[in-house]
């Protein structure tokens, strides 16, 4: 049989796991009001986000080709392991059959220096932090960085990645 001392801390701990449950939906369902997050099959919402400069680009101007939309911070450790191969996919294709889009989920200042150390071959625009997140928009219900979006010529989404895509997956939908 428990003590009284253990019995009051098990009671304790099972209200403070209640309670966080109970938060953690709450912010979920908070962030996540019905038909803000697009789905895989969906036709992805025609966002404006500025570049680094602050000038404005819808995602419907990179239509008819594919889209890797890879949402990215410069604090993110695997985002930045993965920046490569972004690169040299871009490089491969050009600006012909499918473009790398970078959407950075970080302040302007700290891309700016990142990008200036360490330029990419592909567009990045600024994702917006506030609820709903660009990310979330796009699928991202975790907001997990690194993230990722194939997008179709039409702007469908045909498949997205939480984590950082392998070397596997990243040339299965490059196919």
């Amino acid at each position: 049989m428990l003590s009284r001392s253990n019995t009051f801390i098990l009671i304790a701990a099972l209200l403070v796991a209640v309670a966080g449950g109970w938060m953690q939906r709450a912010n979920q369902e908070r962030r996540a009001p019905e038909g803000v997050v697009a789905r895989p099959g969906e036709v992805r919402p025609d966002l404006i986000l500025t570049d680094i400069d602050g000038k404005p680009h819808a995602l419907s101007s990179f239509r008819a080709r594919r889209v890797l939309l890879n949402f990215w911070a410069s604090w993110c450790g695997p985002c930045l392991d993965e920046m490569p191969a972004l690169a040299r996919i871009q490089e491969k294709f050009g600006e012909k059959e499918l473009i790398v889009v970078g959407i950075a989920m970080d302040d302007p200042a700290q891309v700016r220096s990142f990008l200036a150390q360490h330029p990419v071959p592909y567009p990045i625009l600024m994702g917006q932090l506030e609820s709903p997140s660009t990310s979330l928009r796009l699928g991202d219900t975790g907001e997990v960085l690194p993230f990722s979006v194939l997008l179709d010529a039409d702007g469908r989404i045909l498949a997205t990645r939480r984590g950082a895509l392998p070397d596997a997956q990243l040339a299965d939908w490059l196919r």
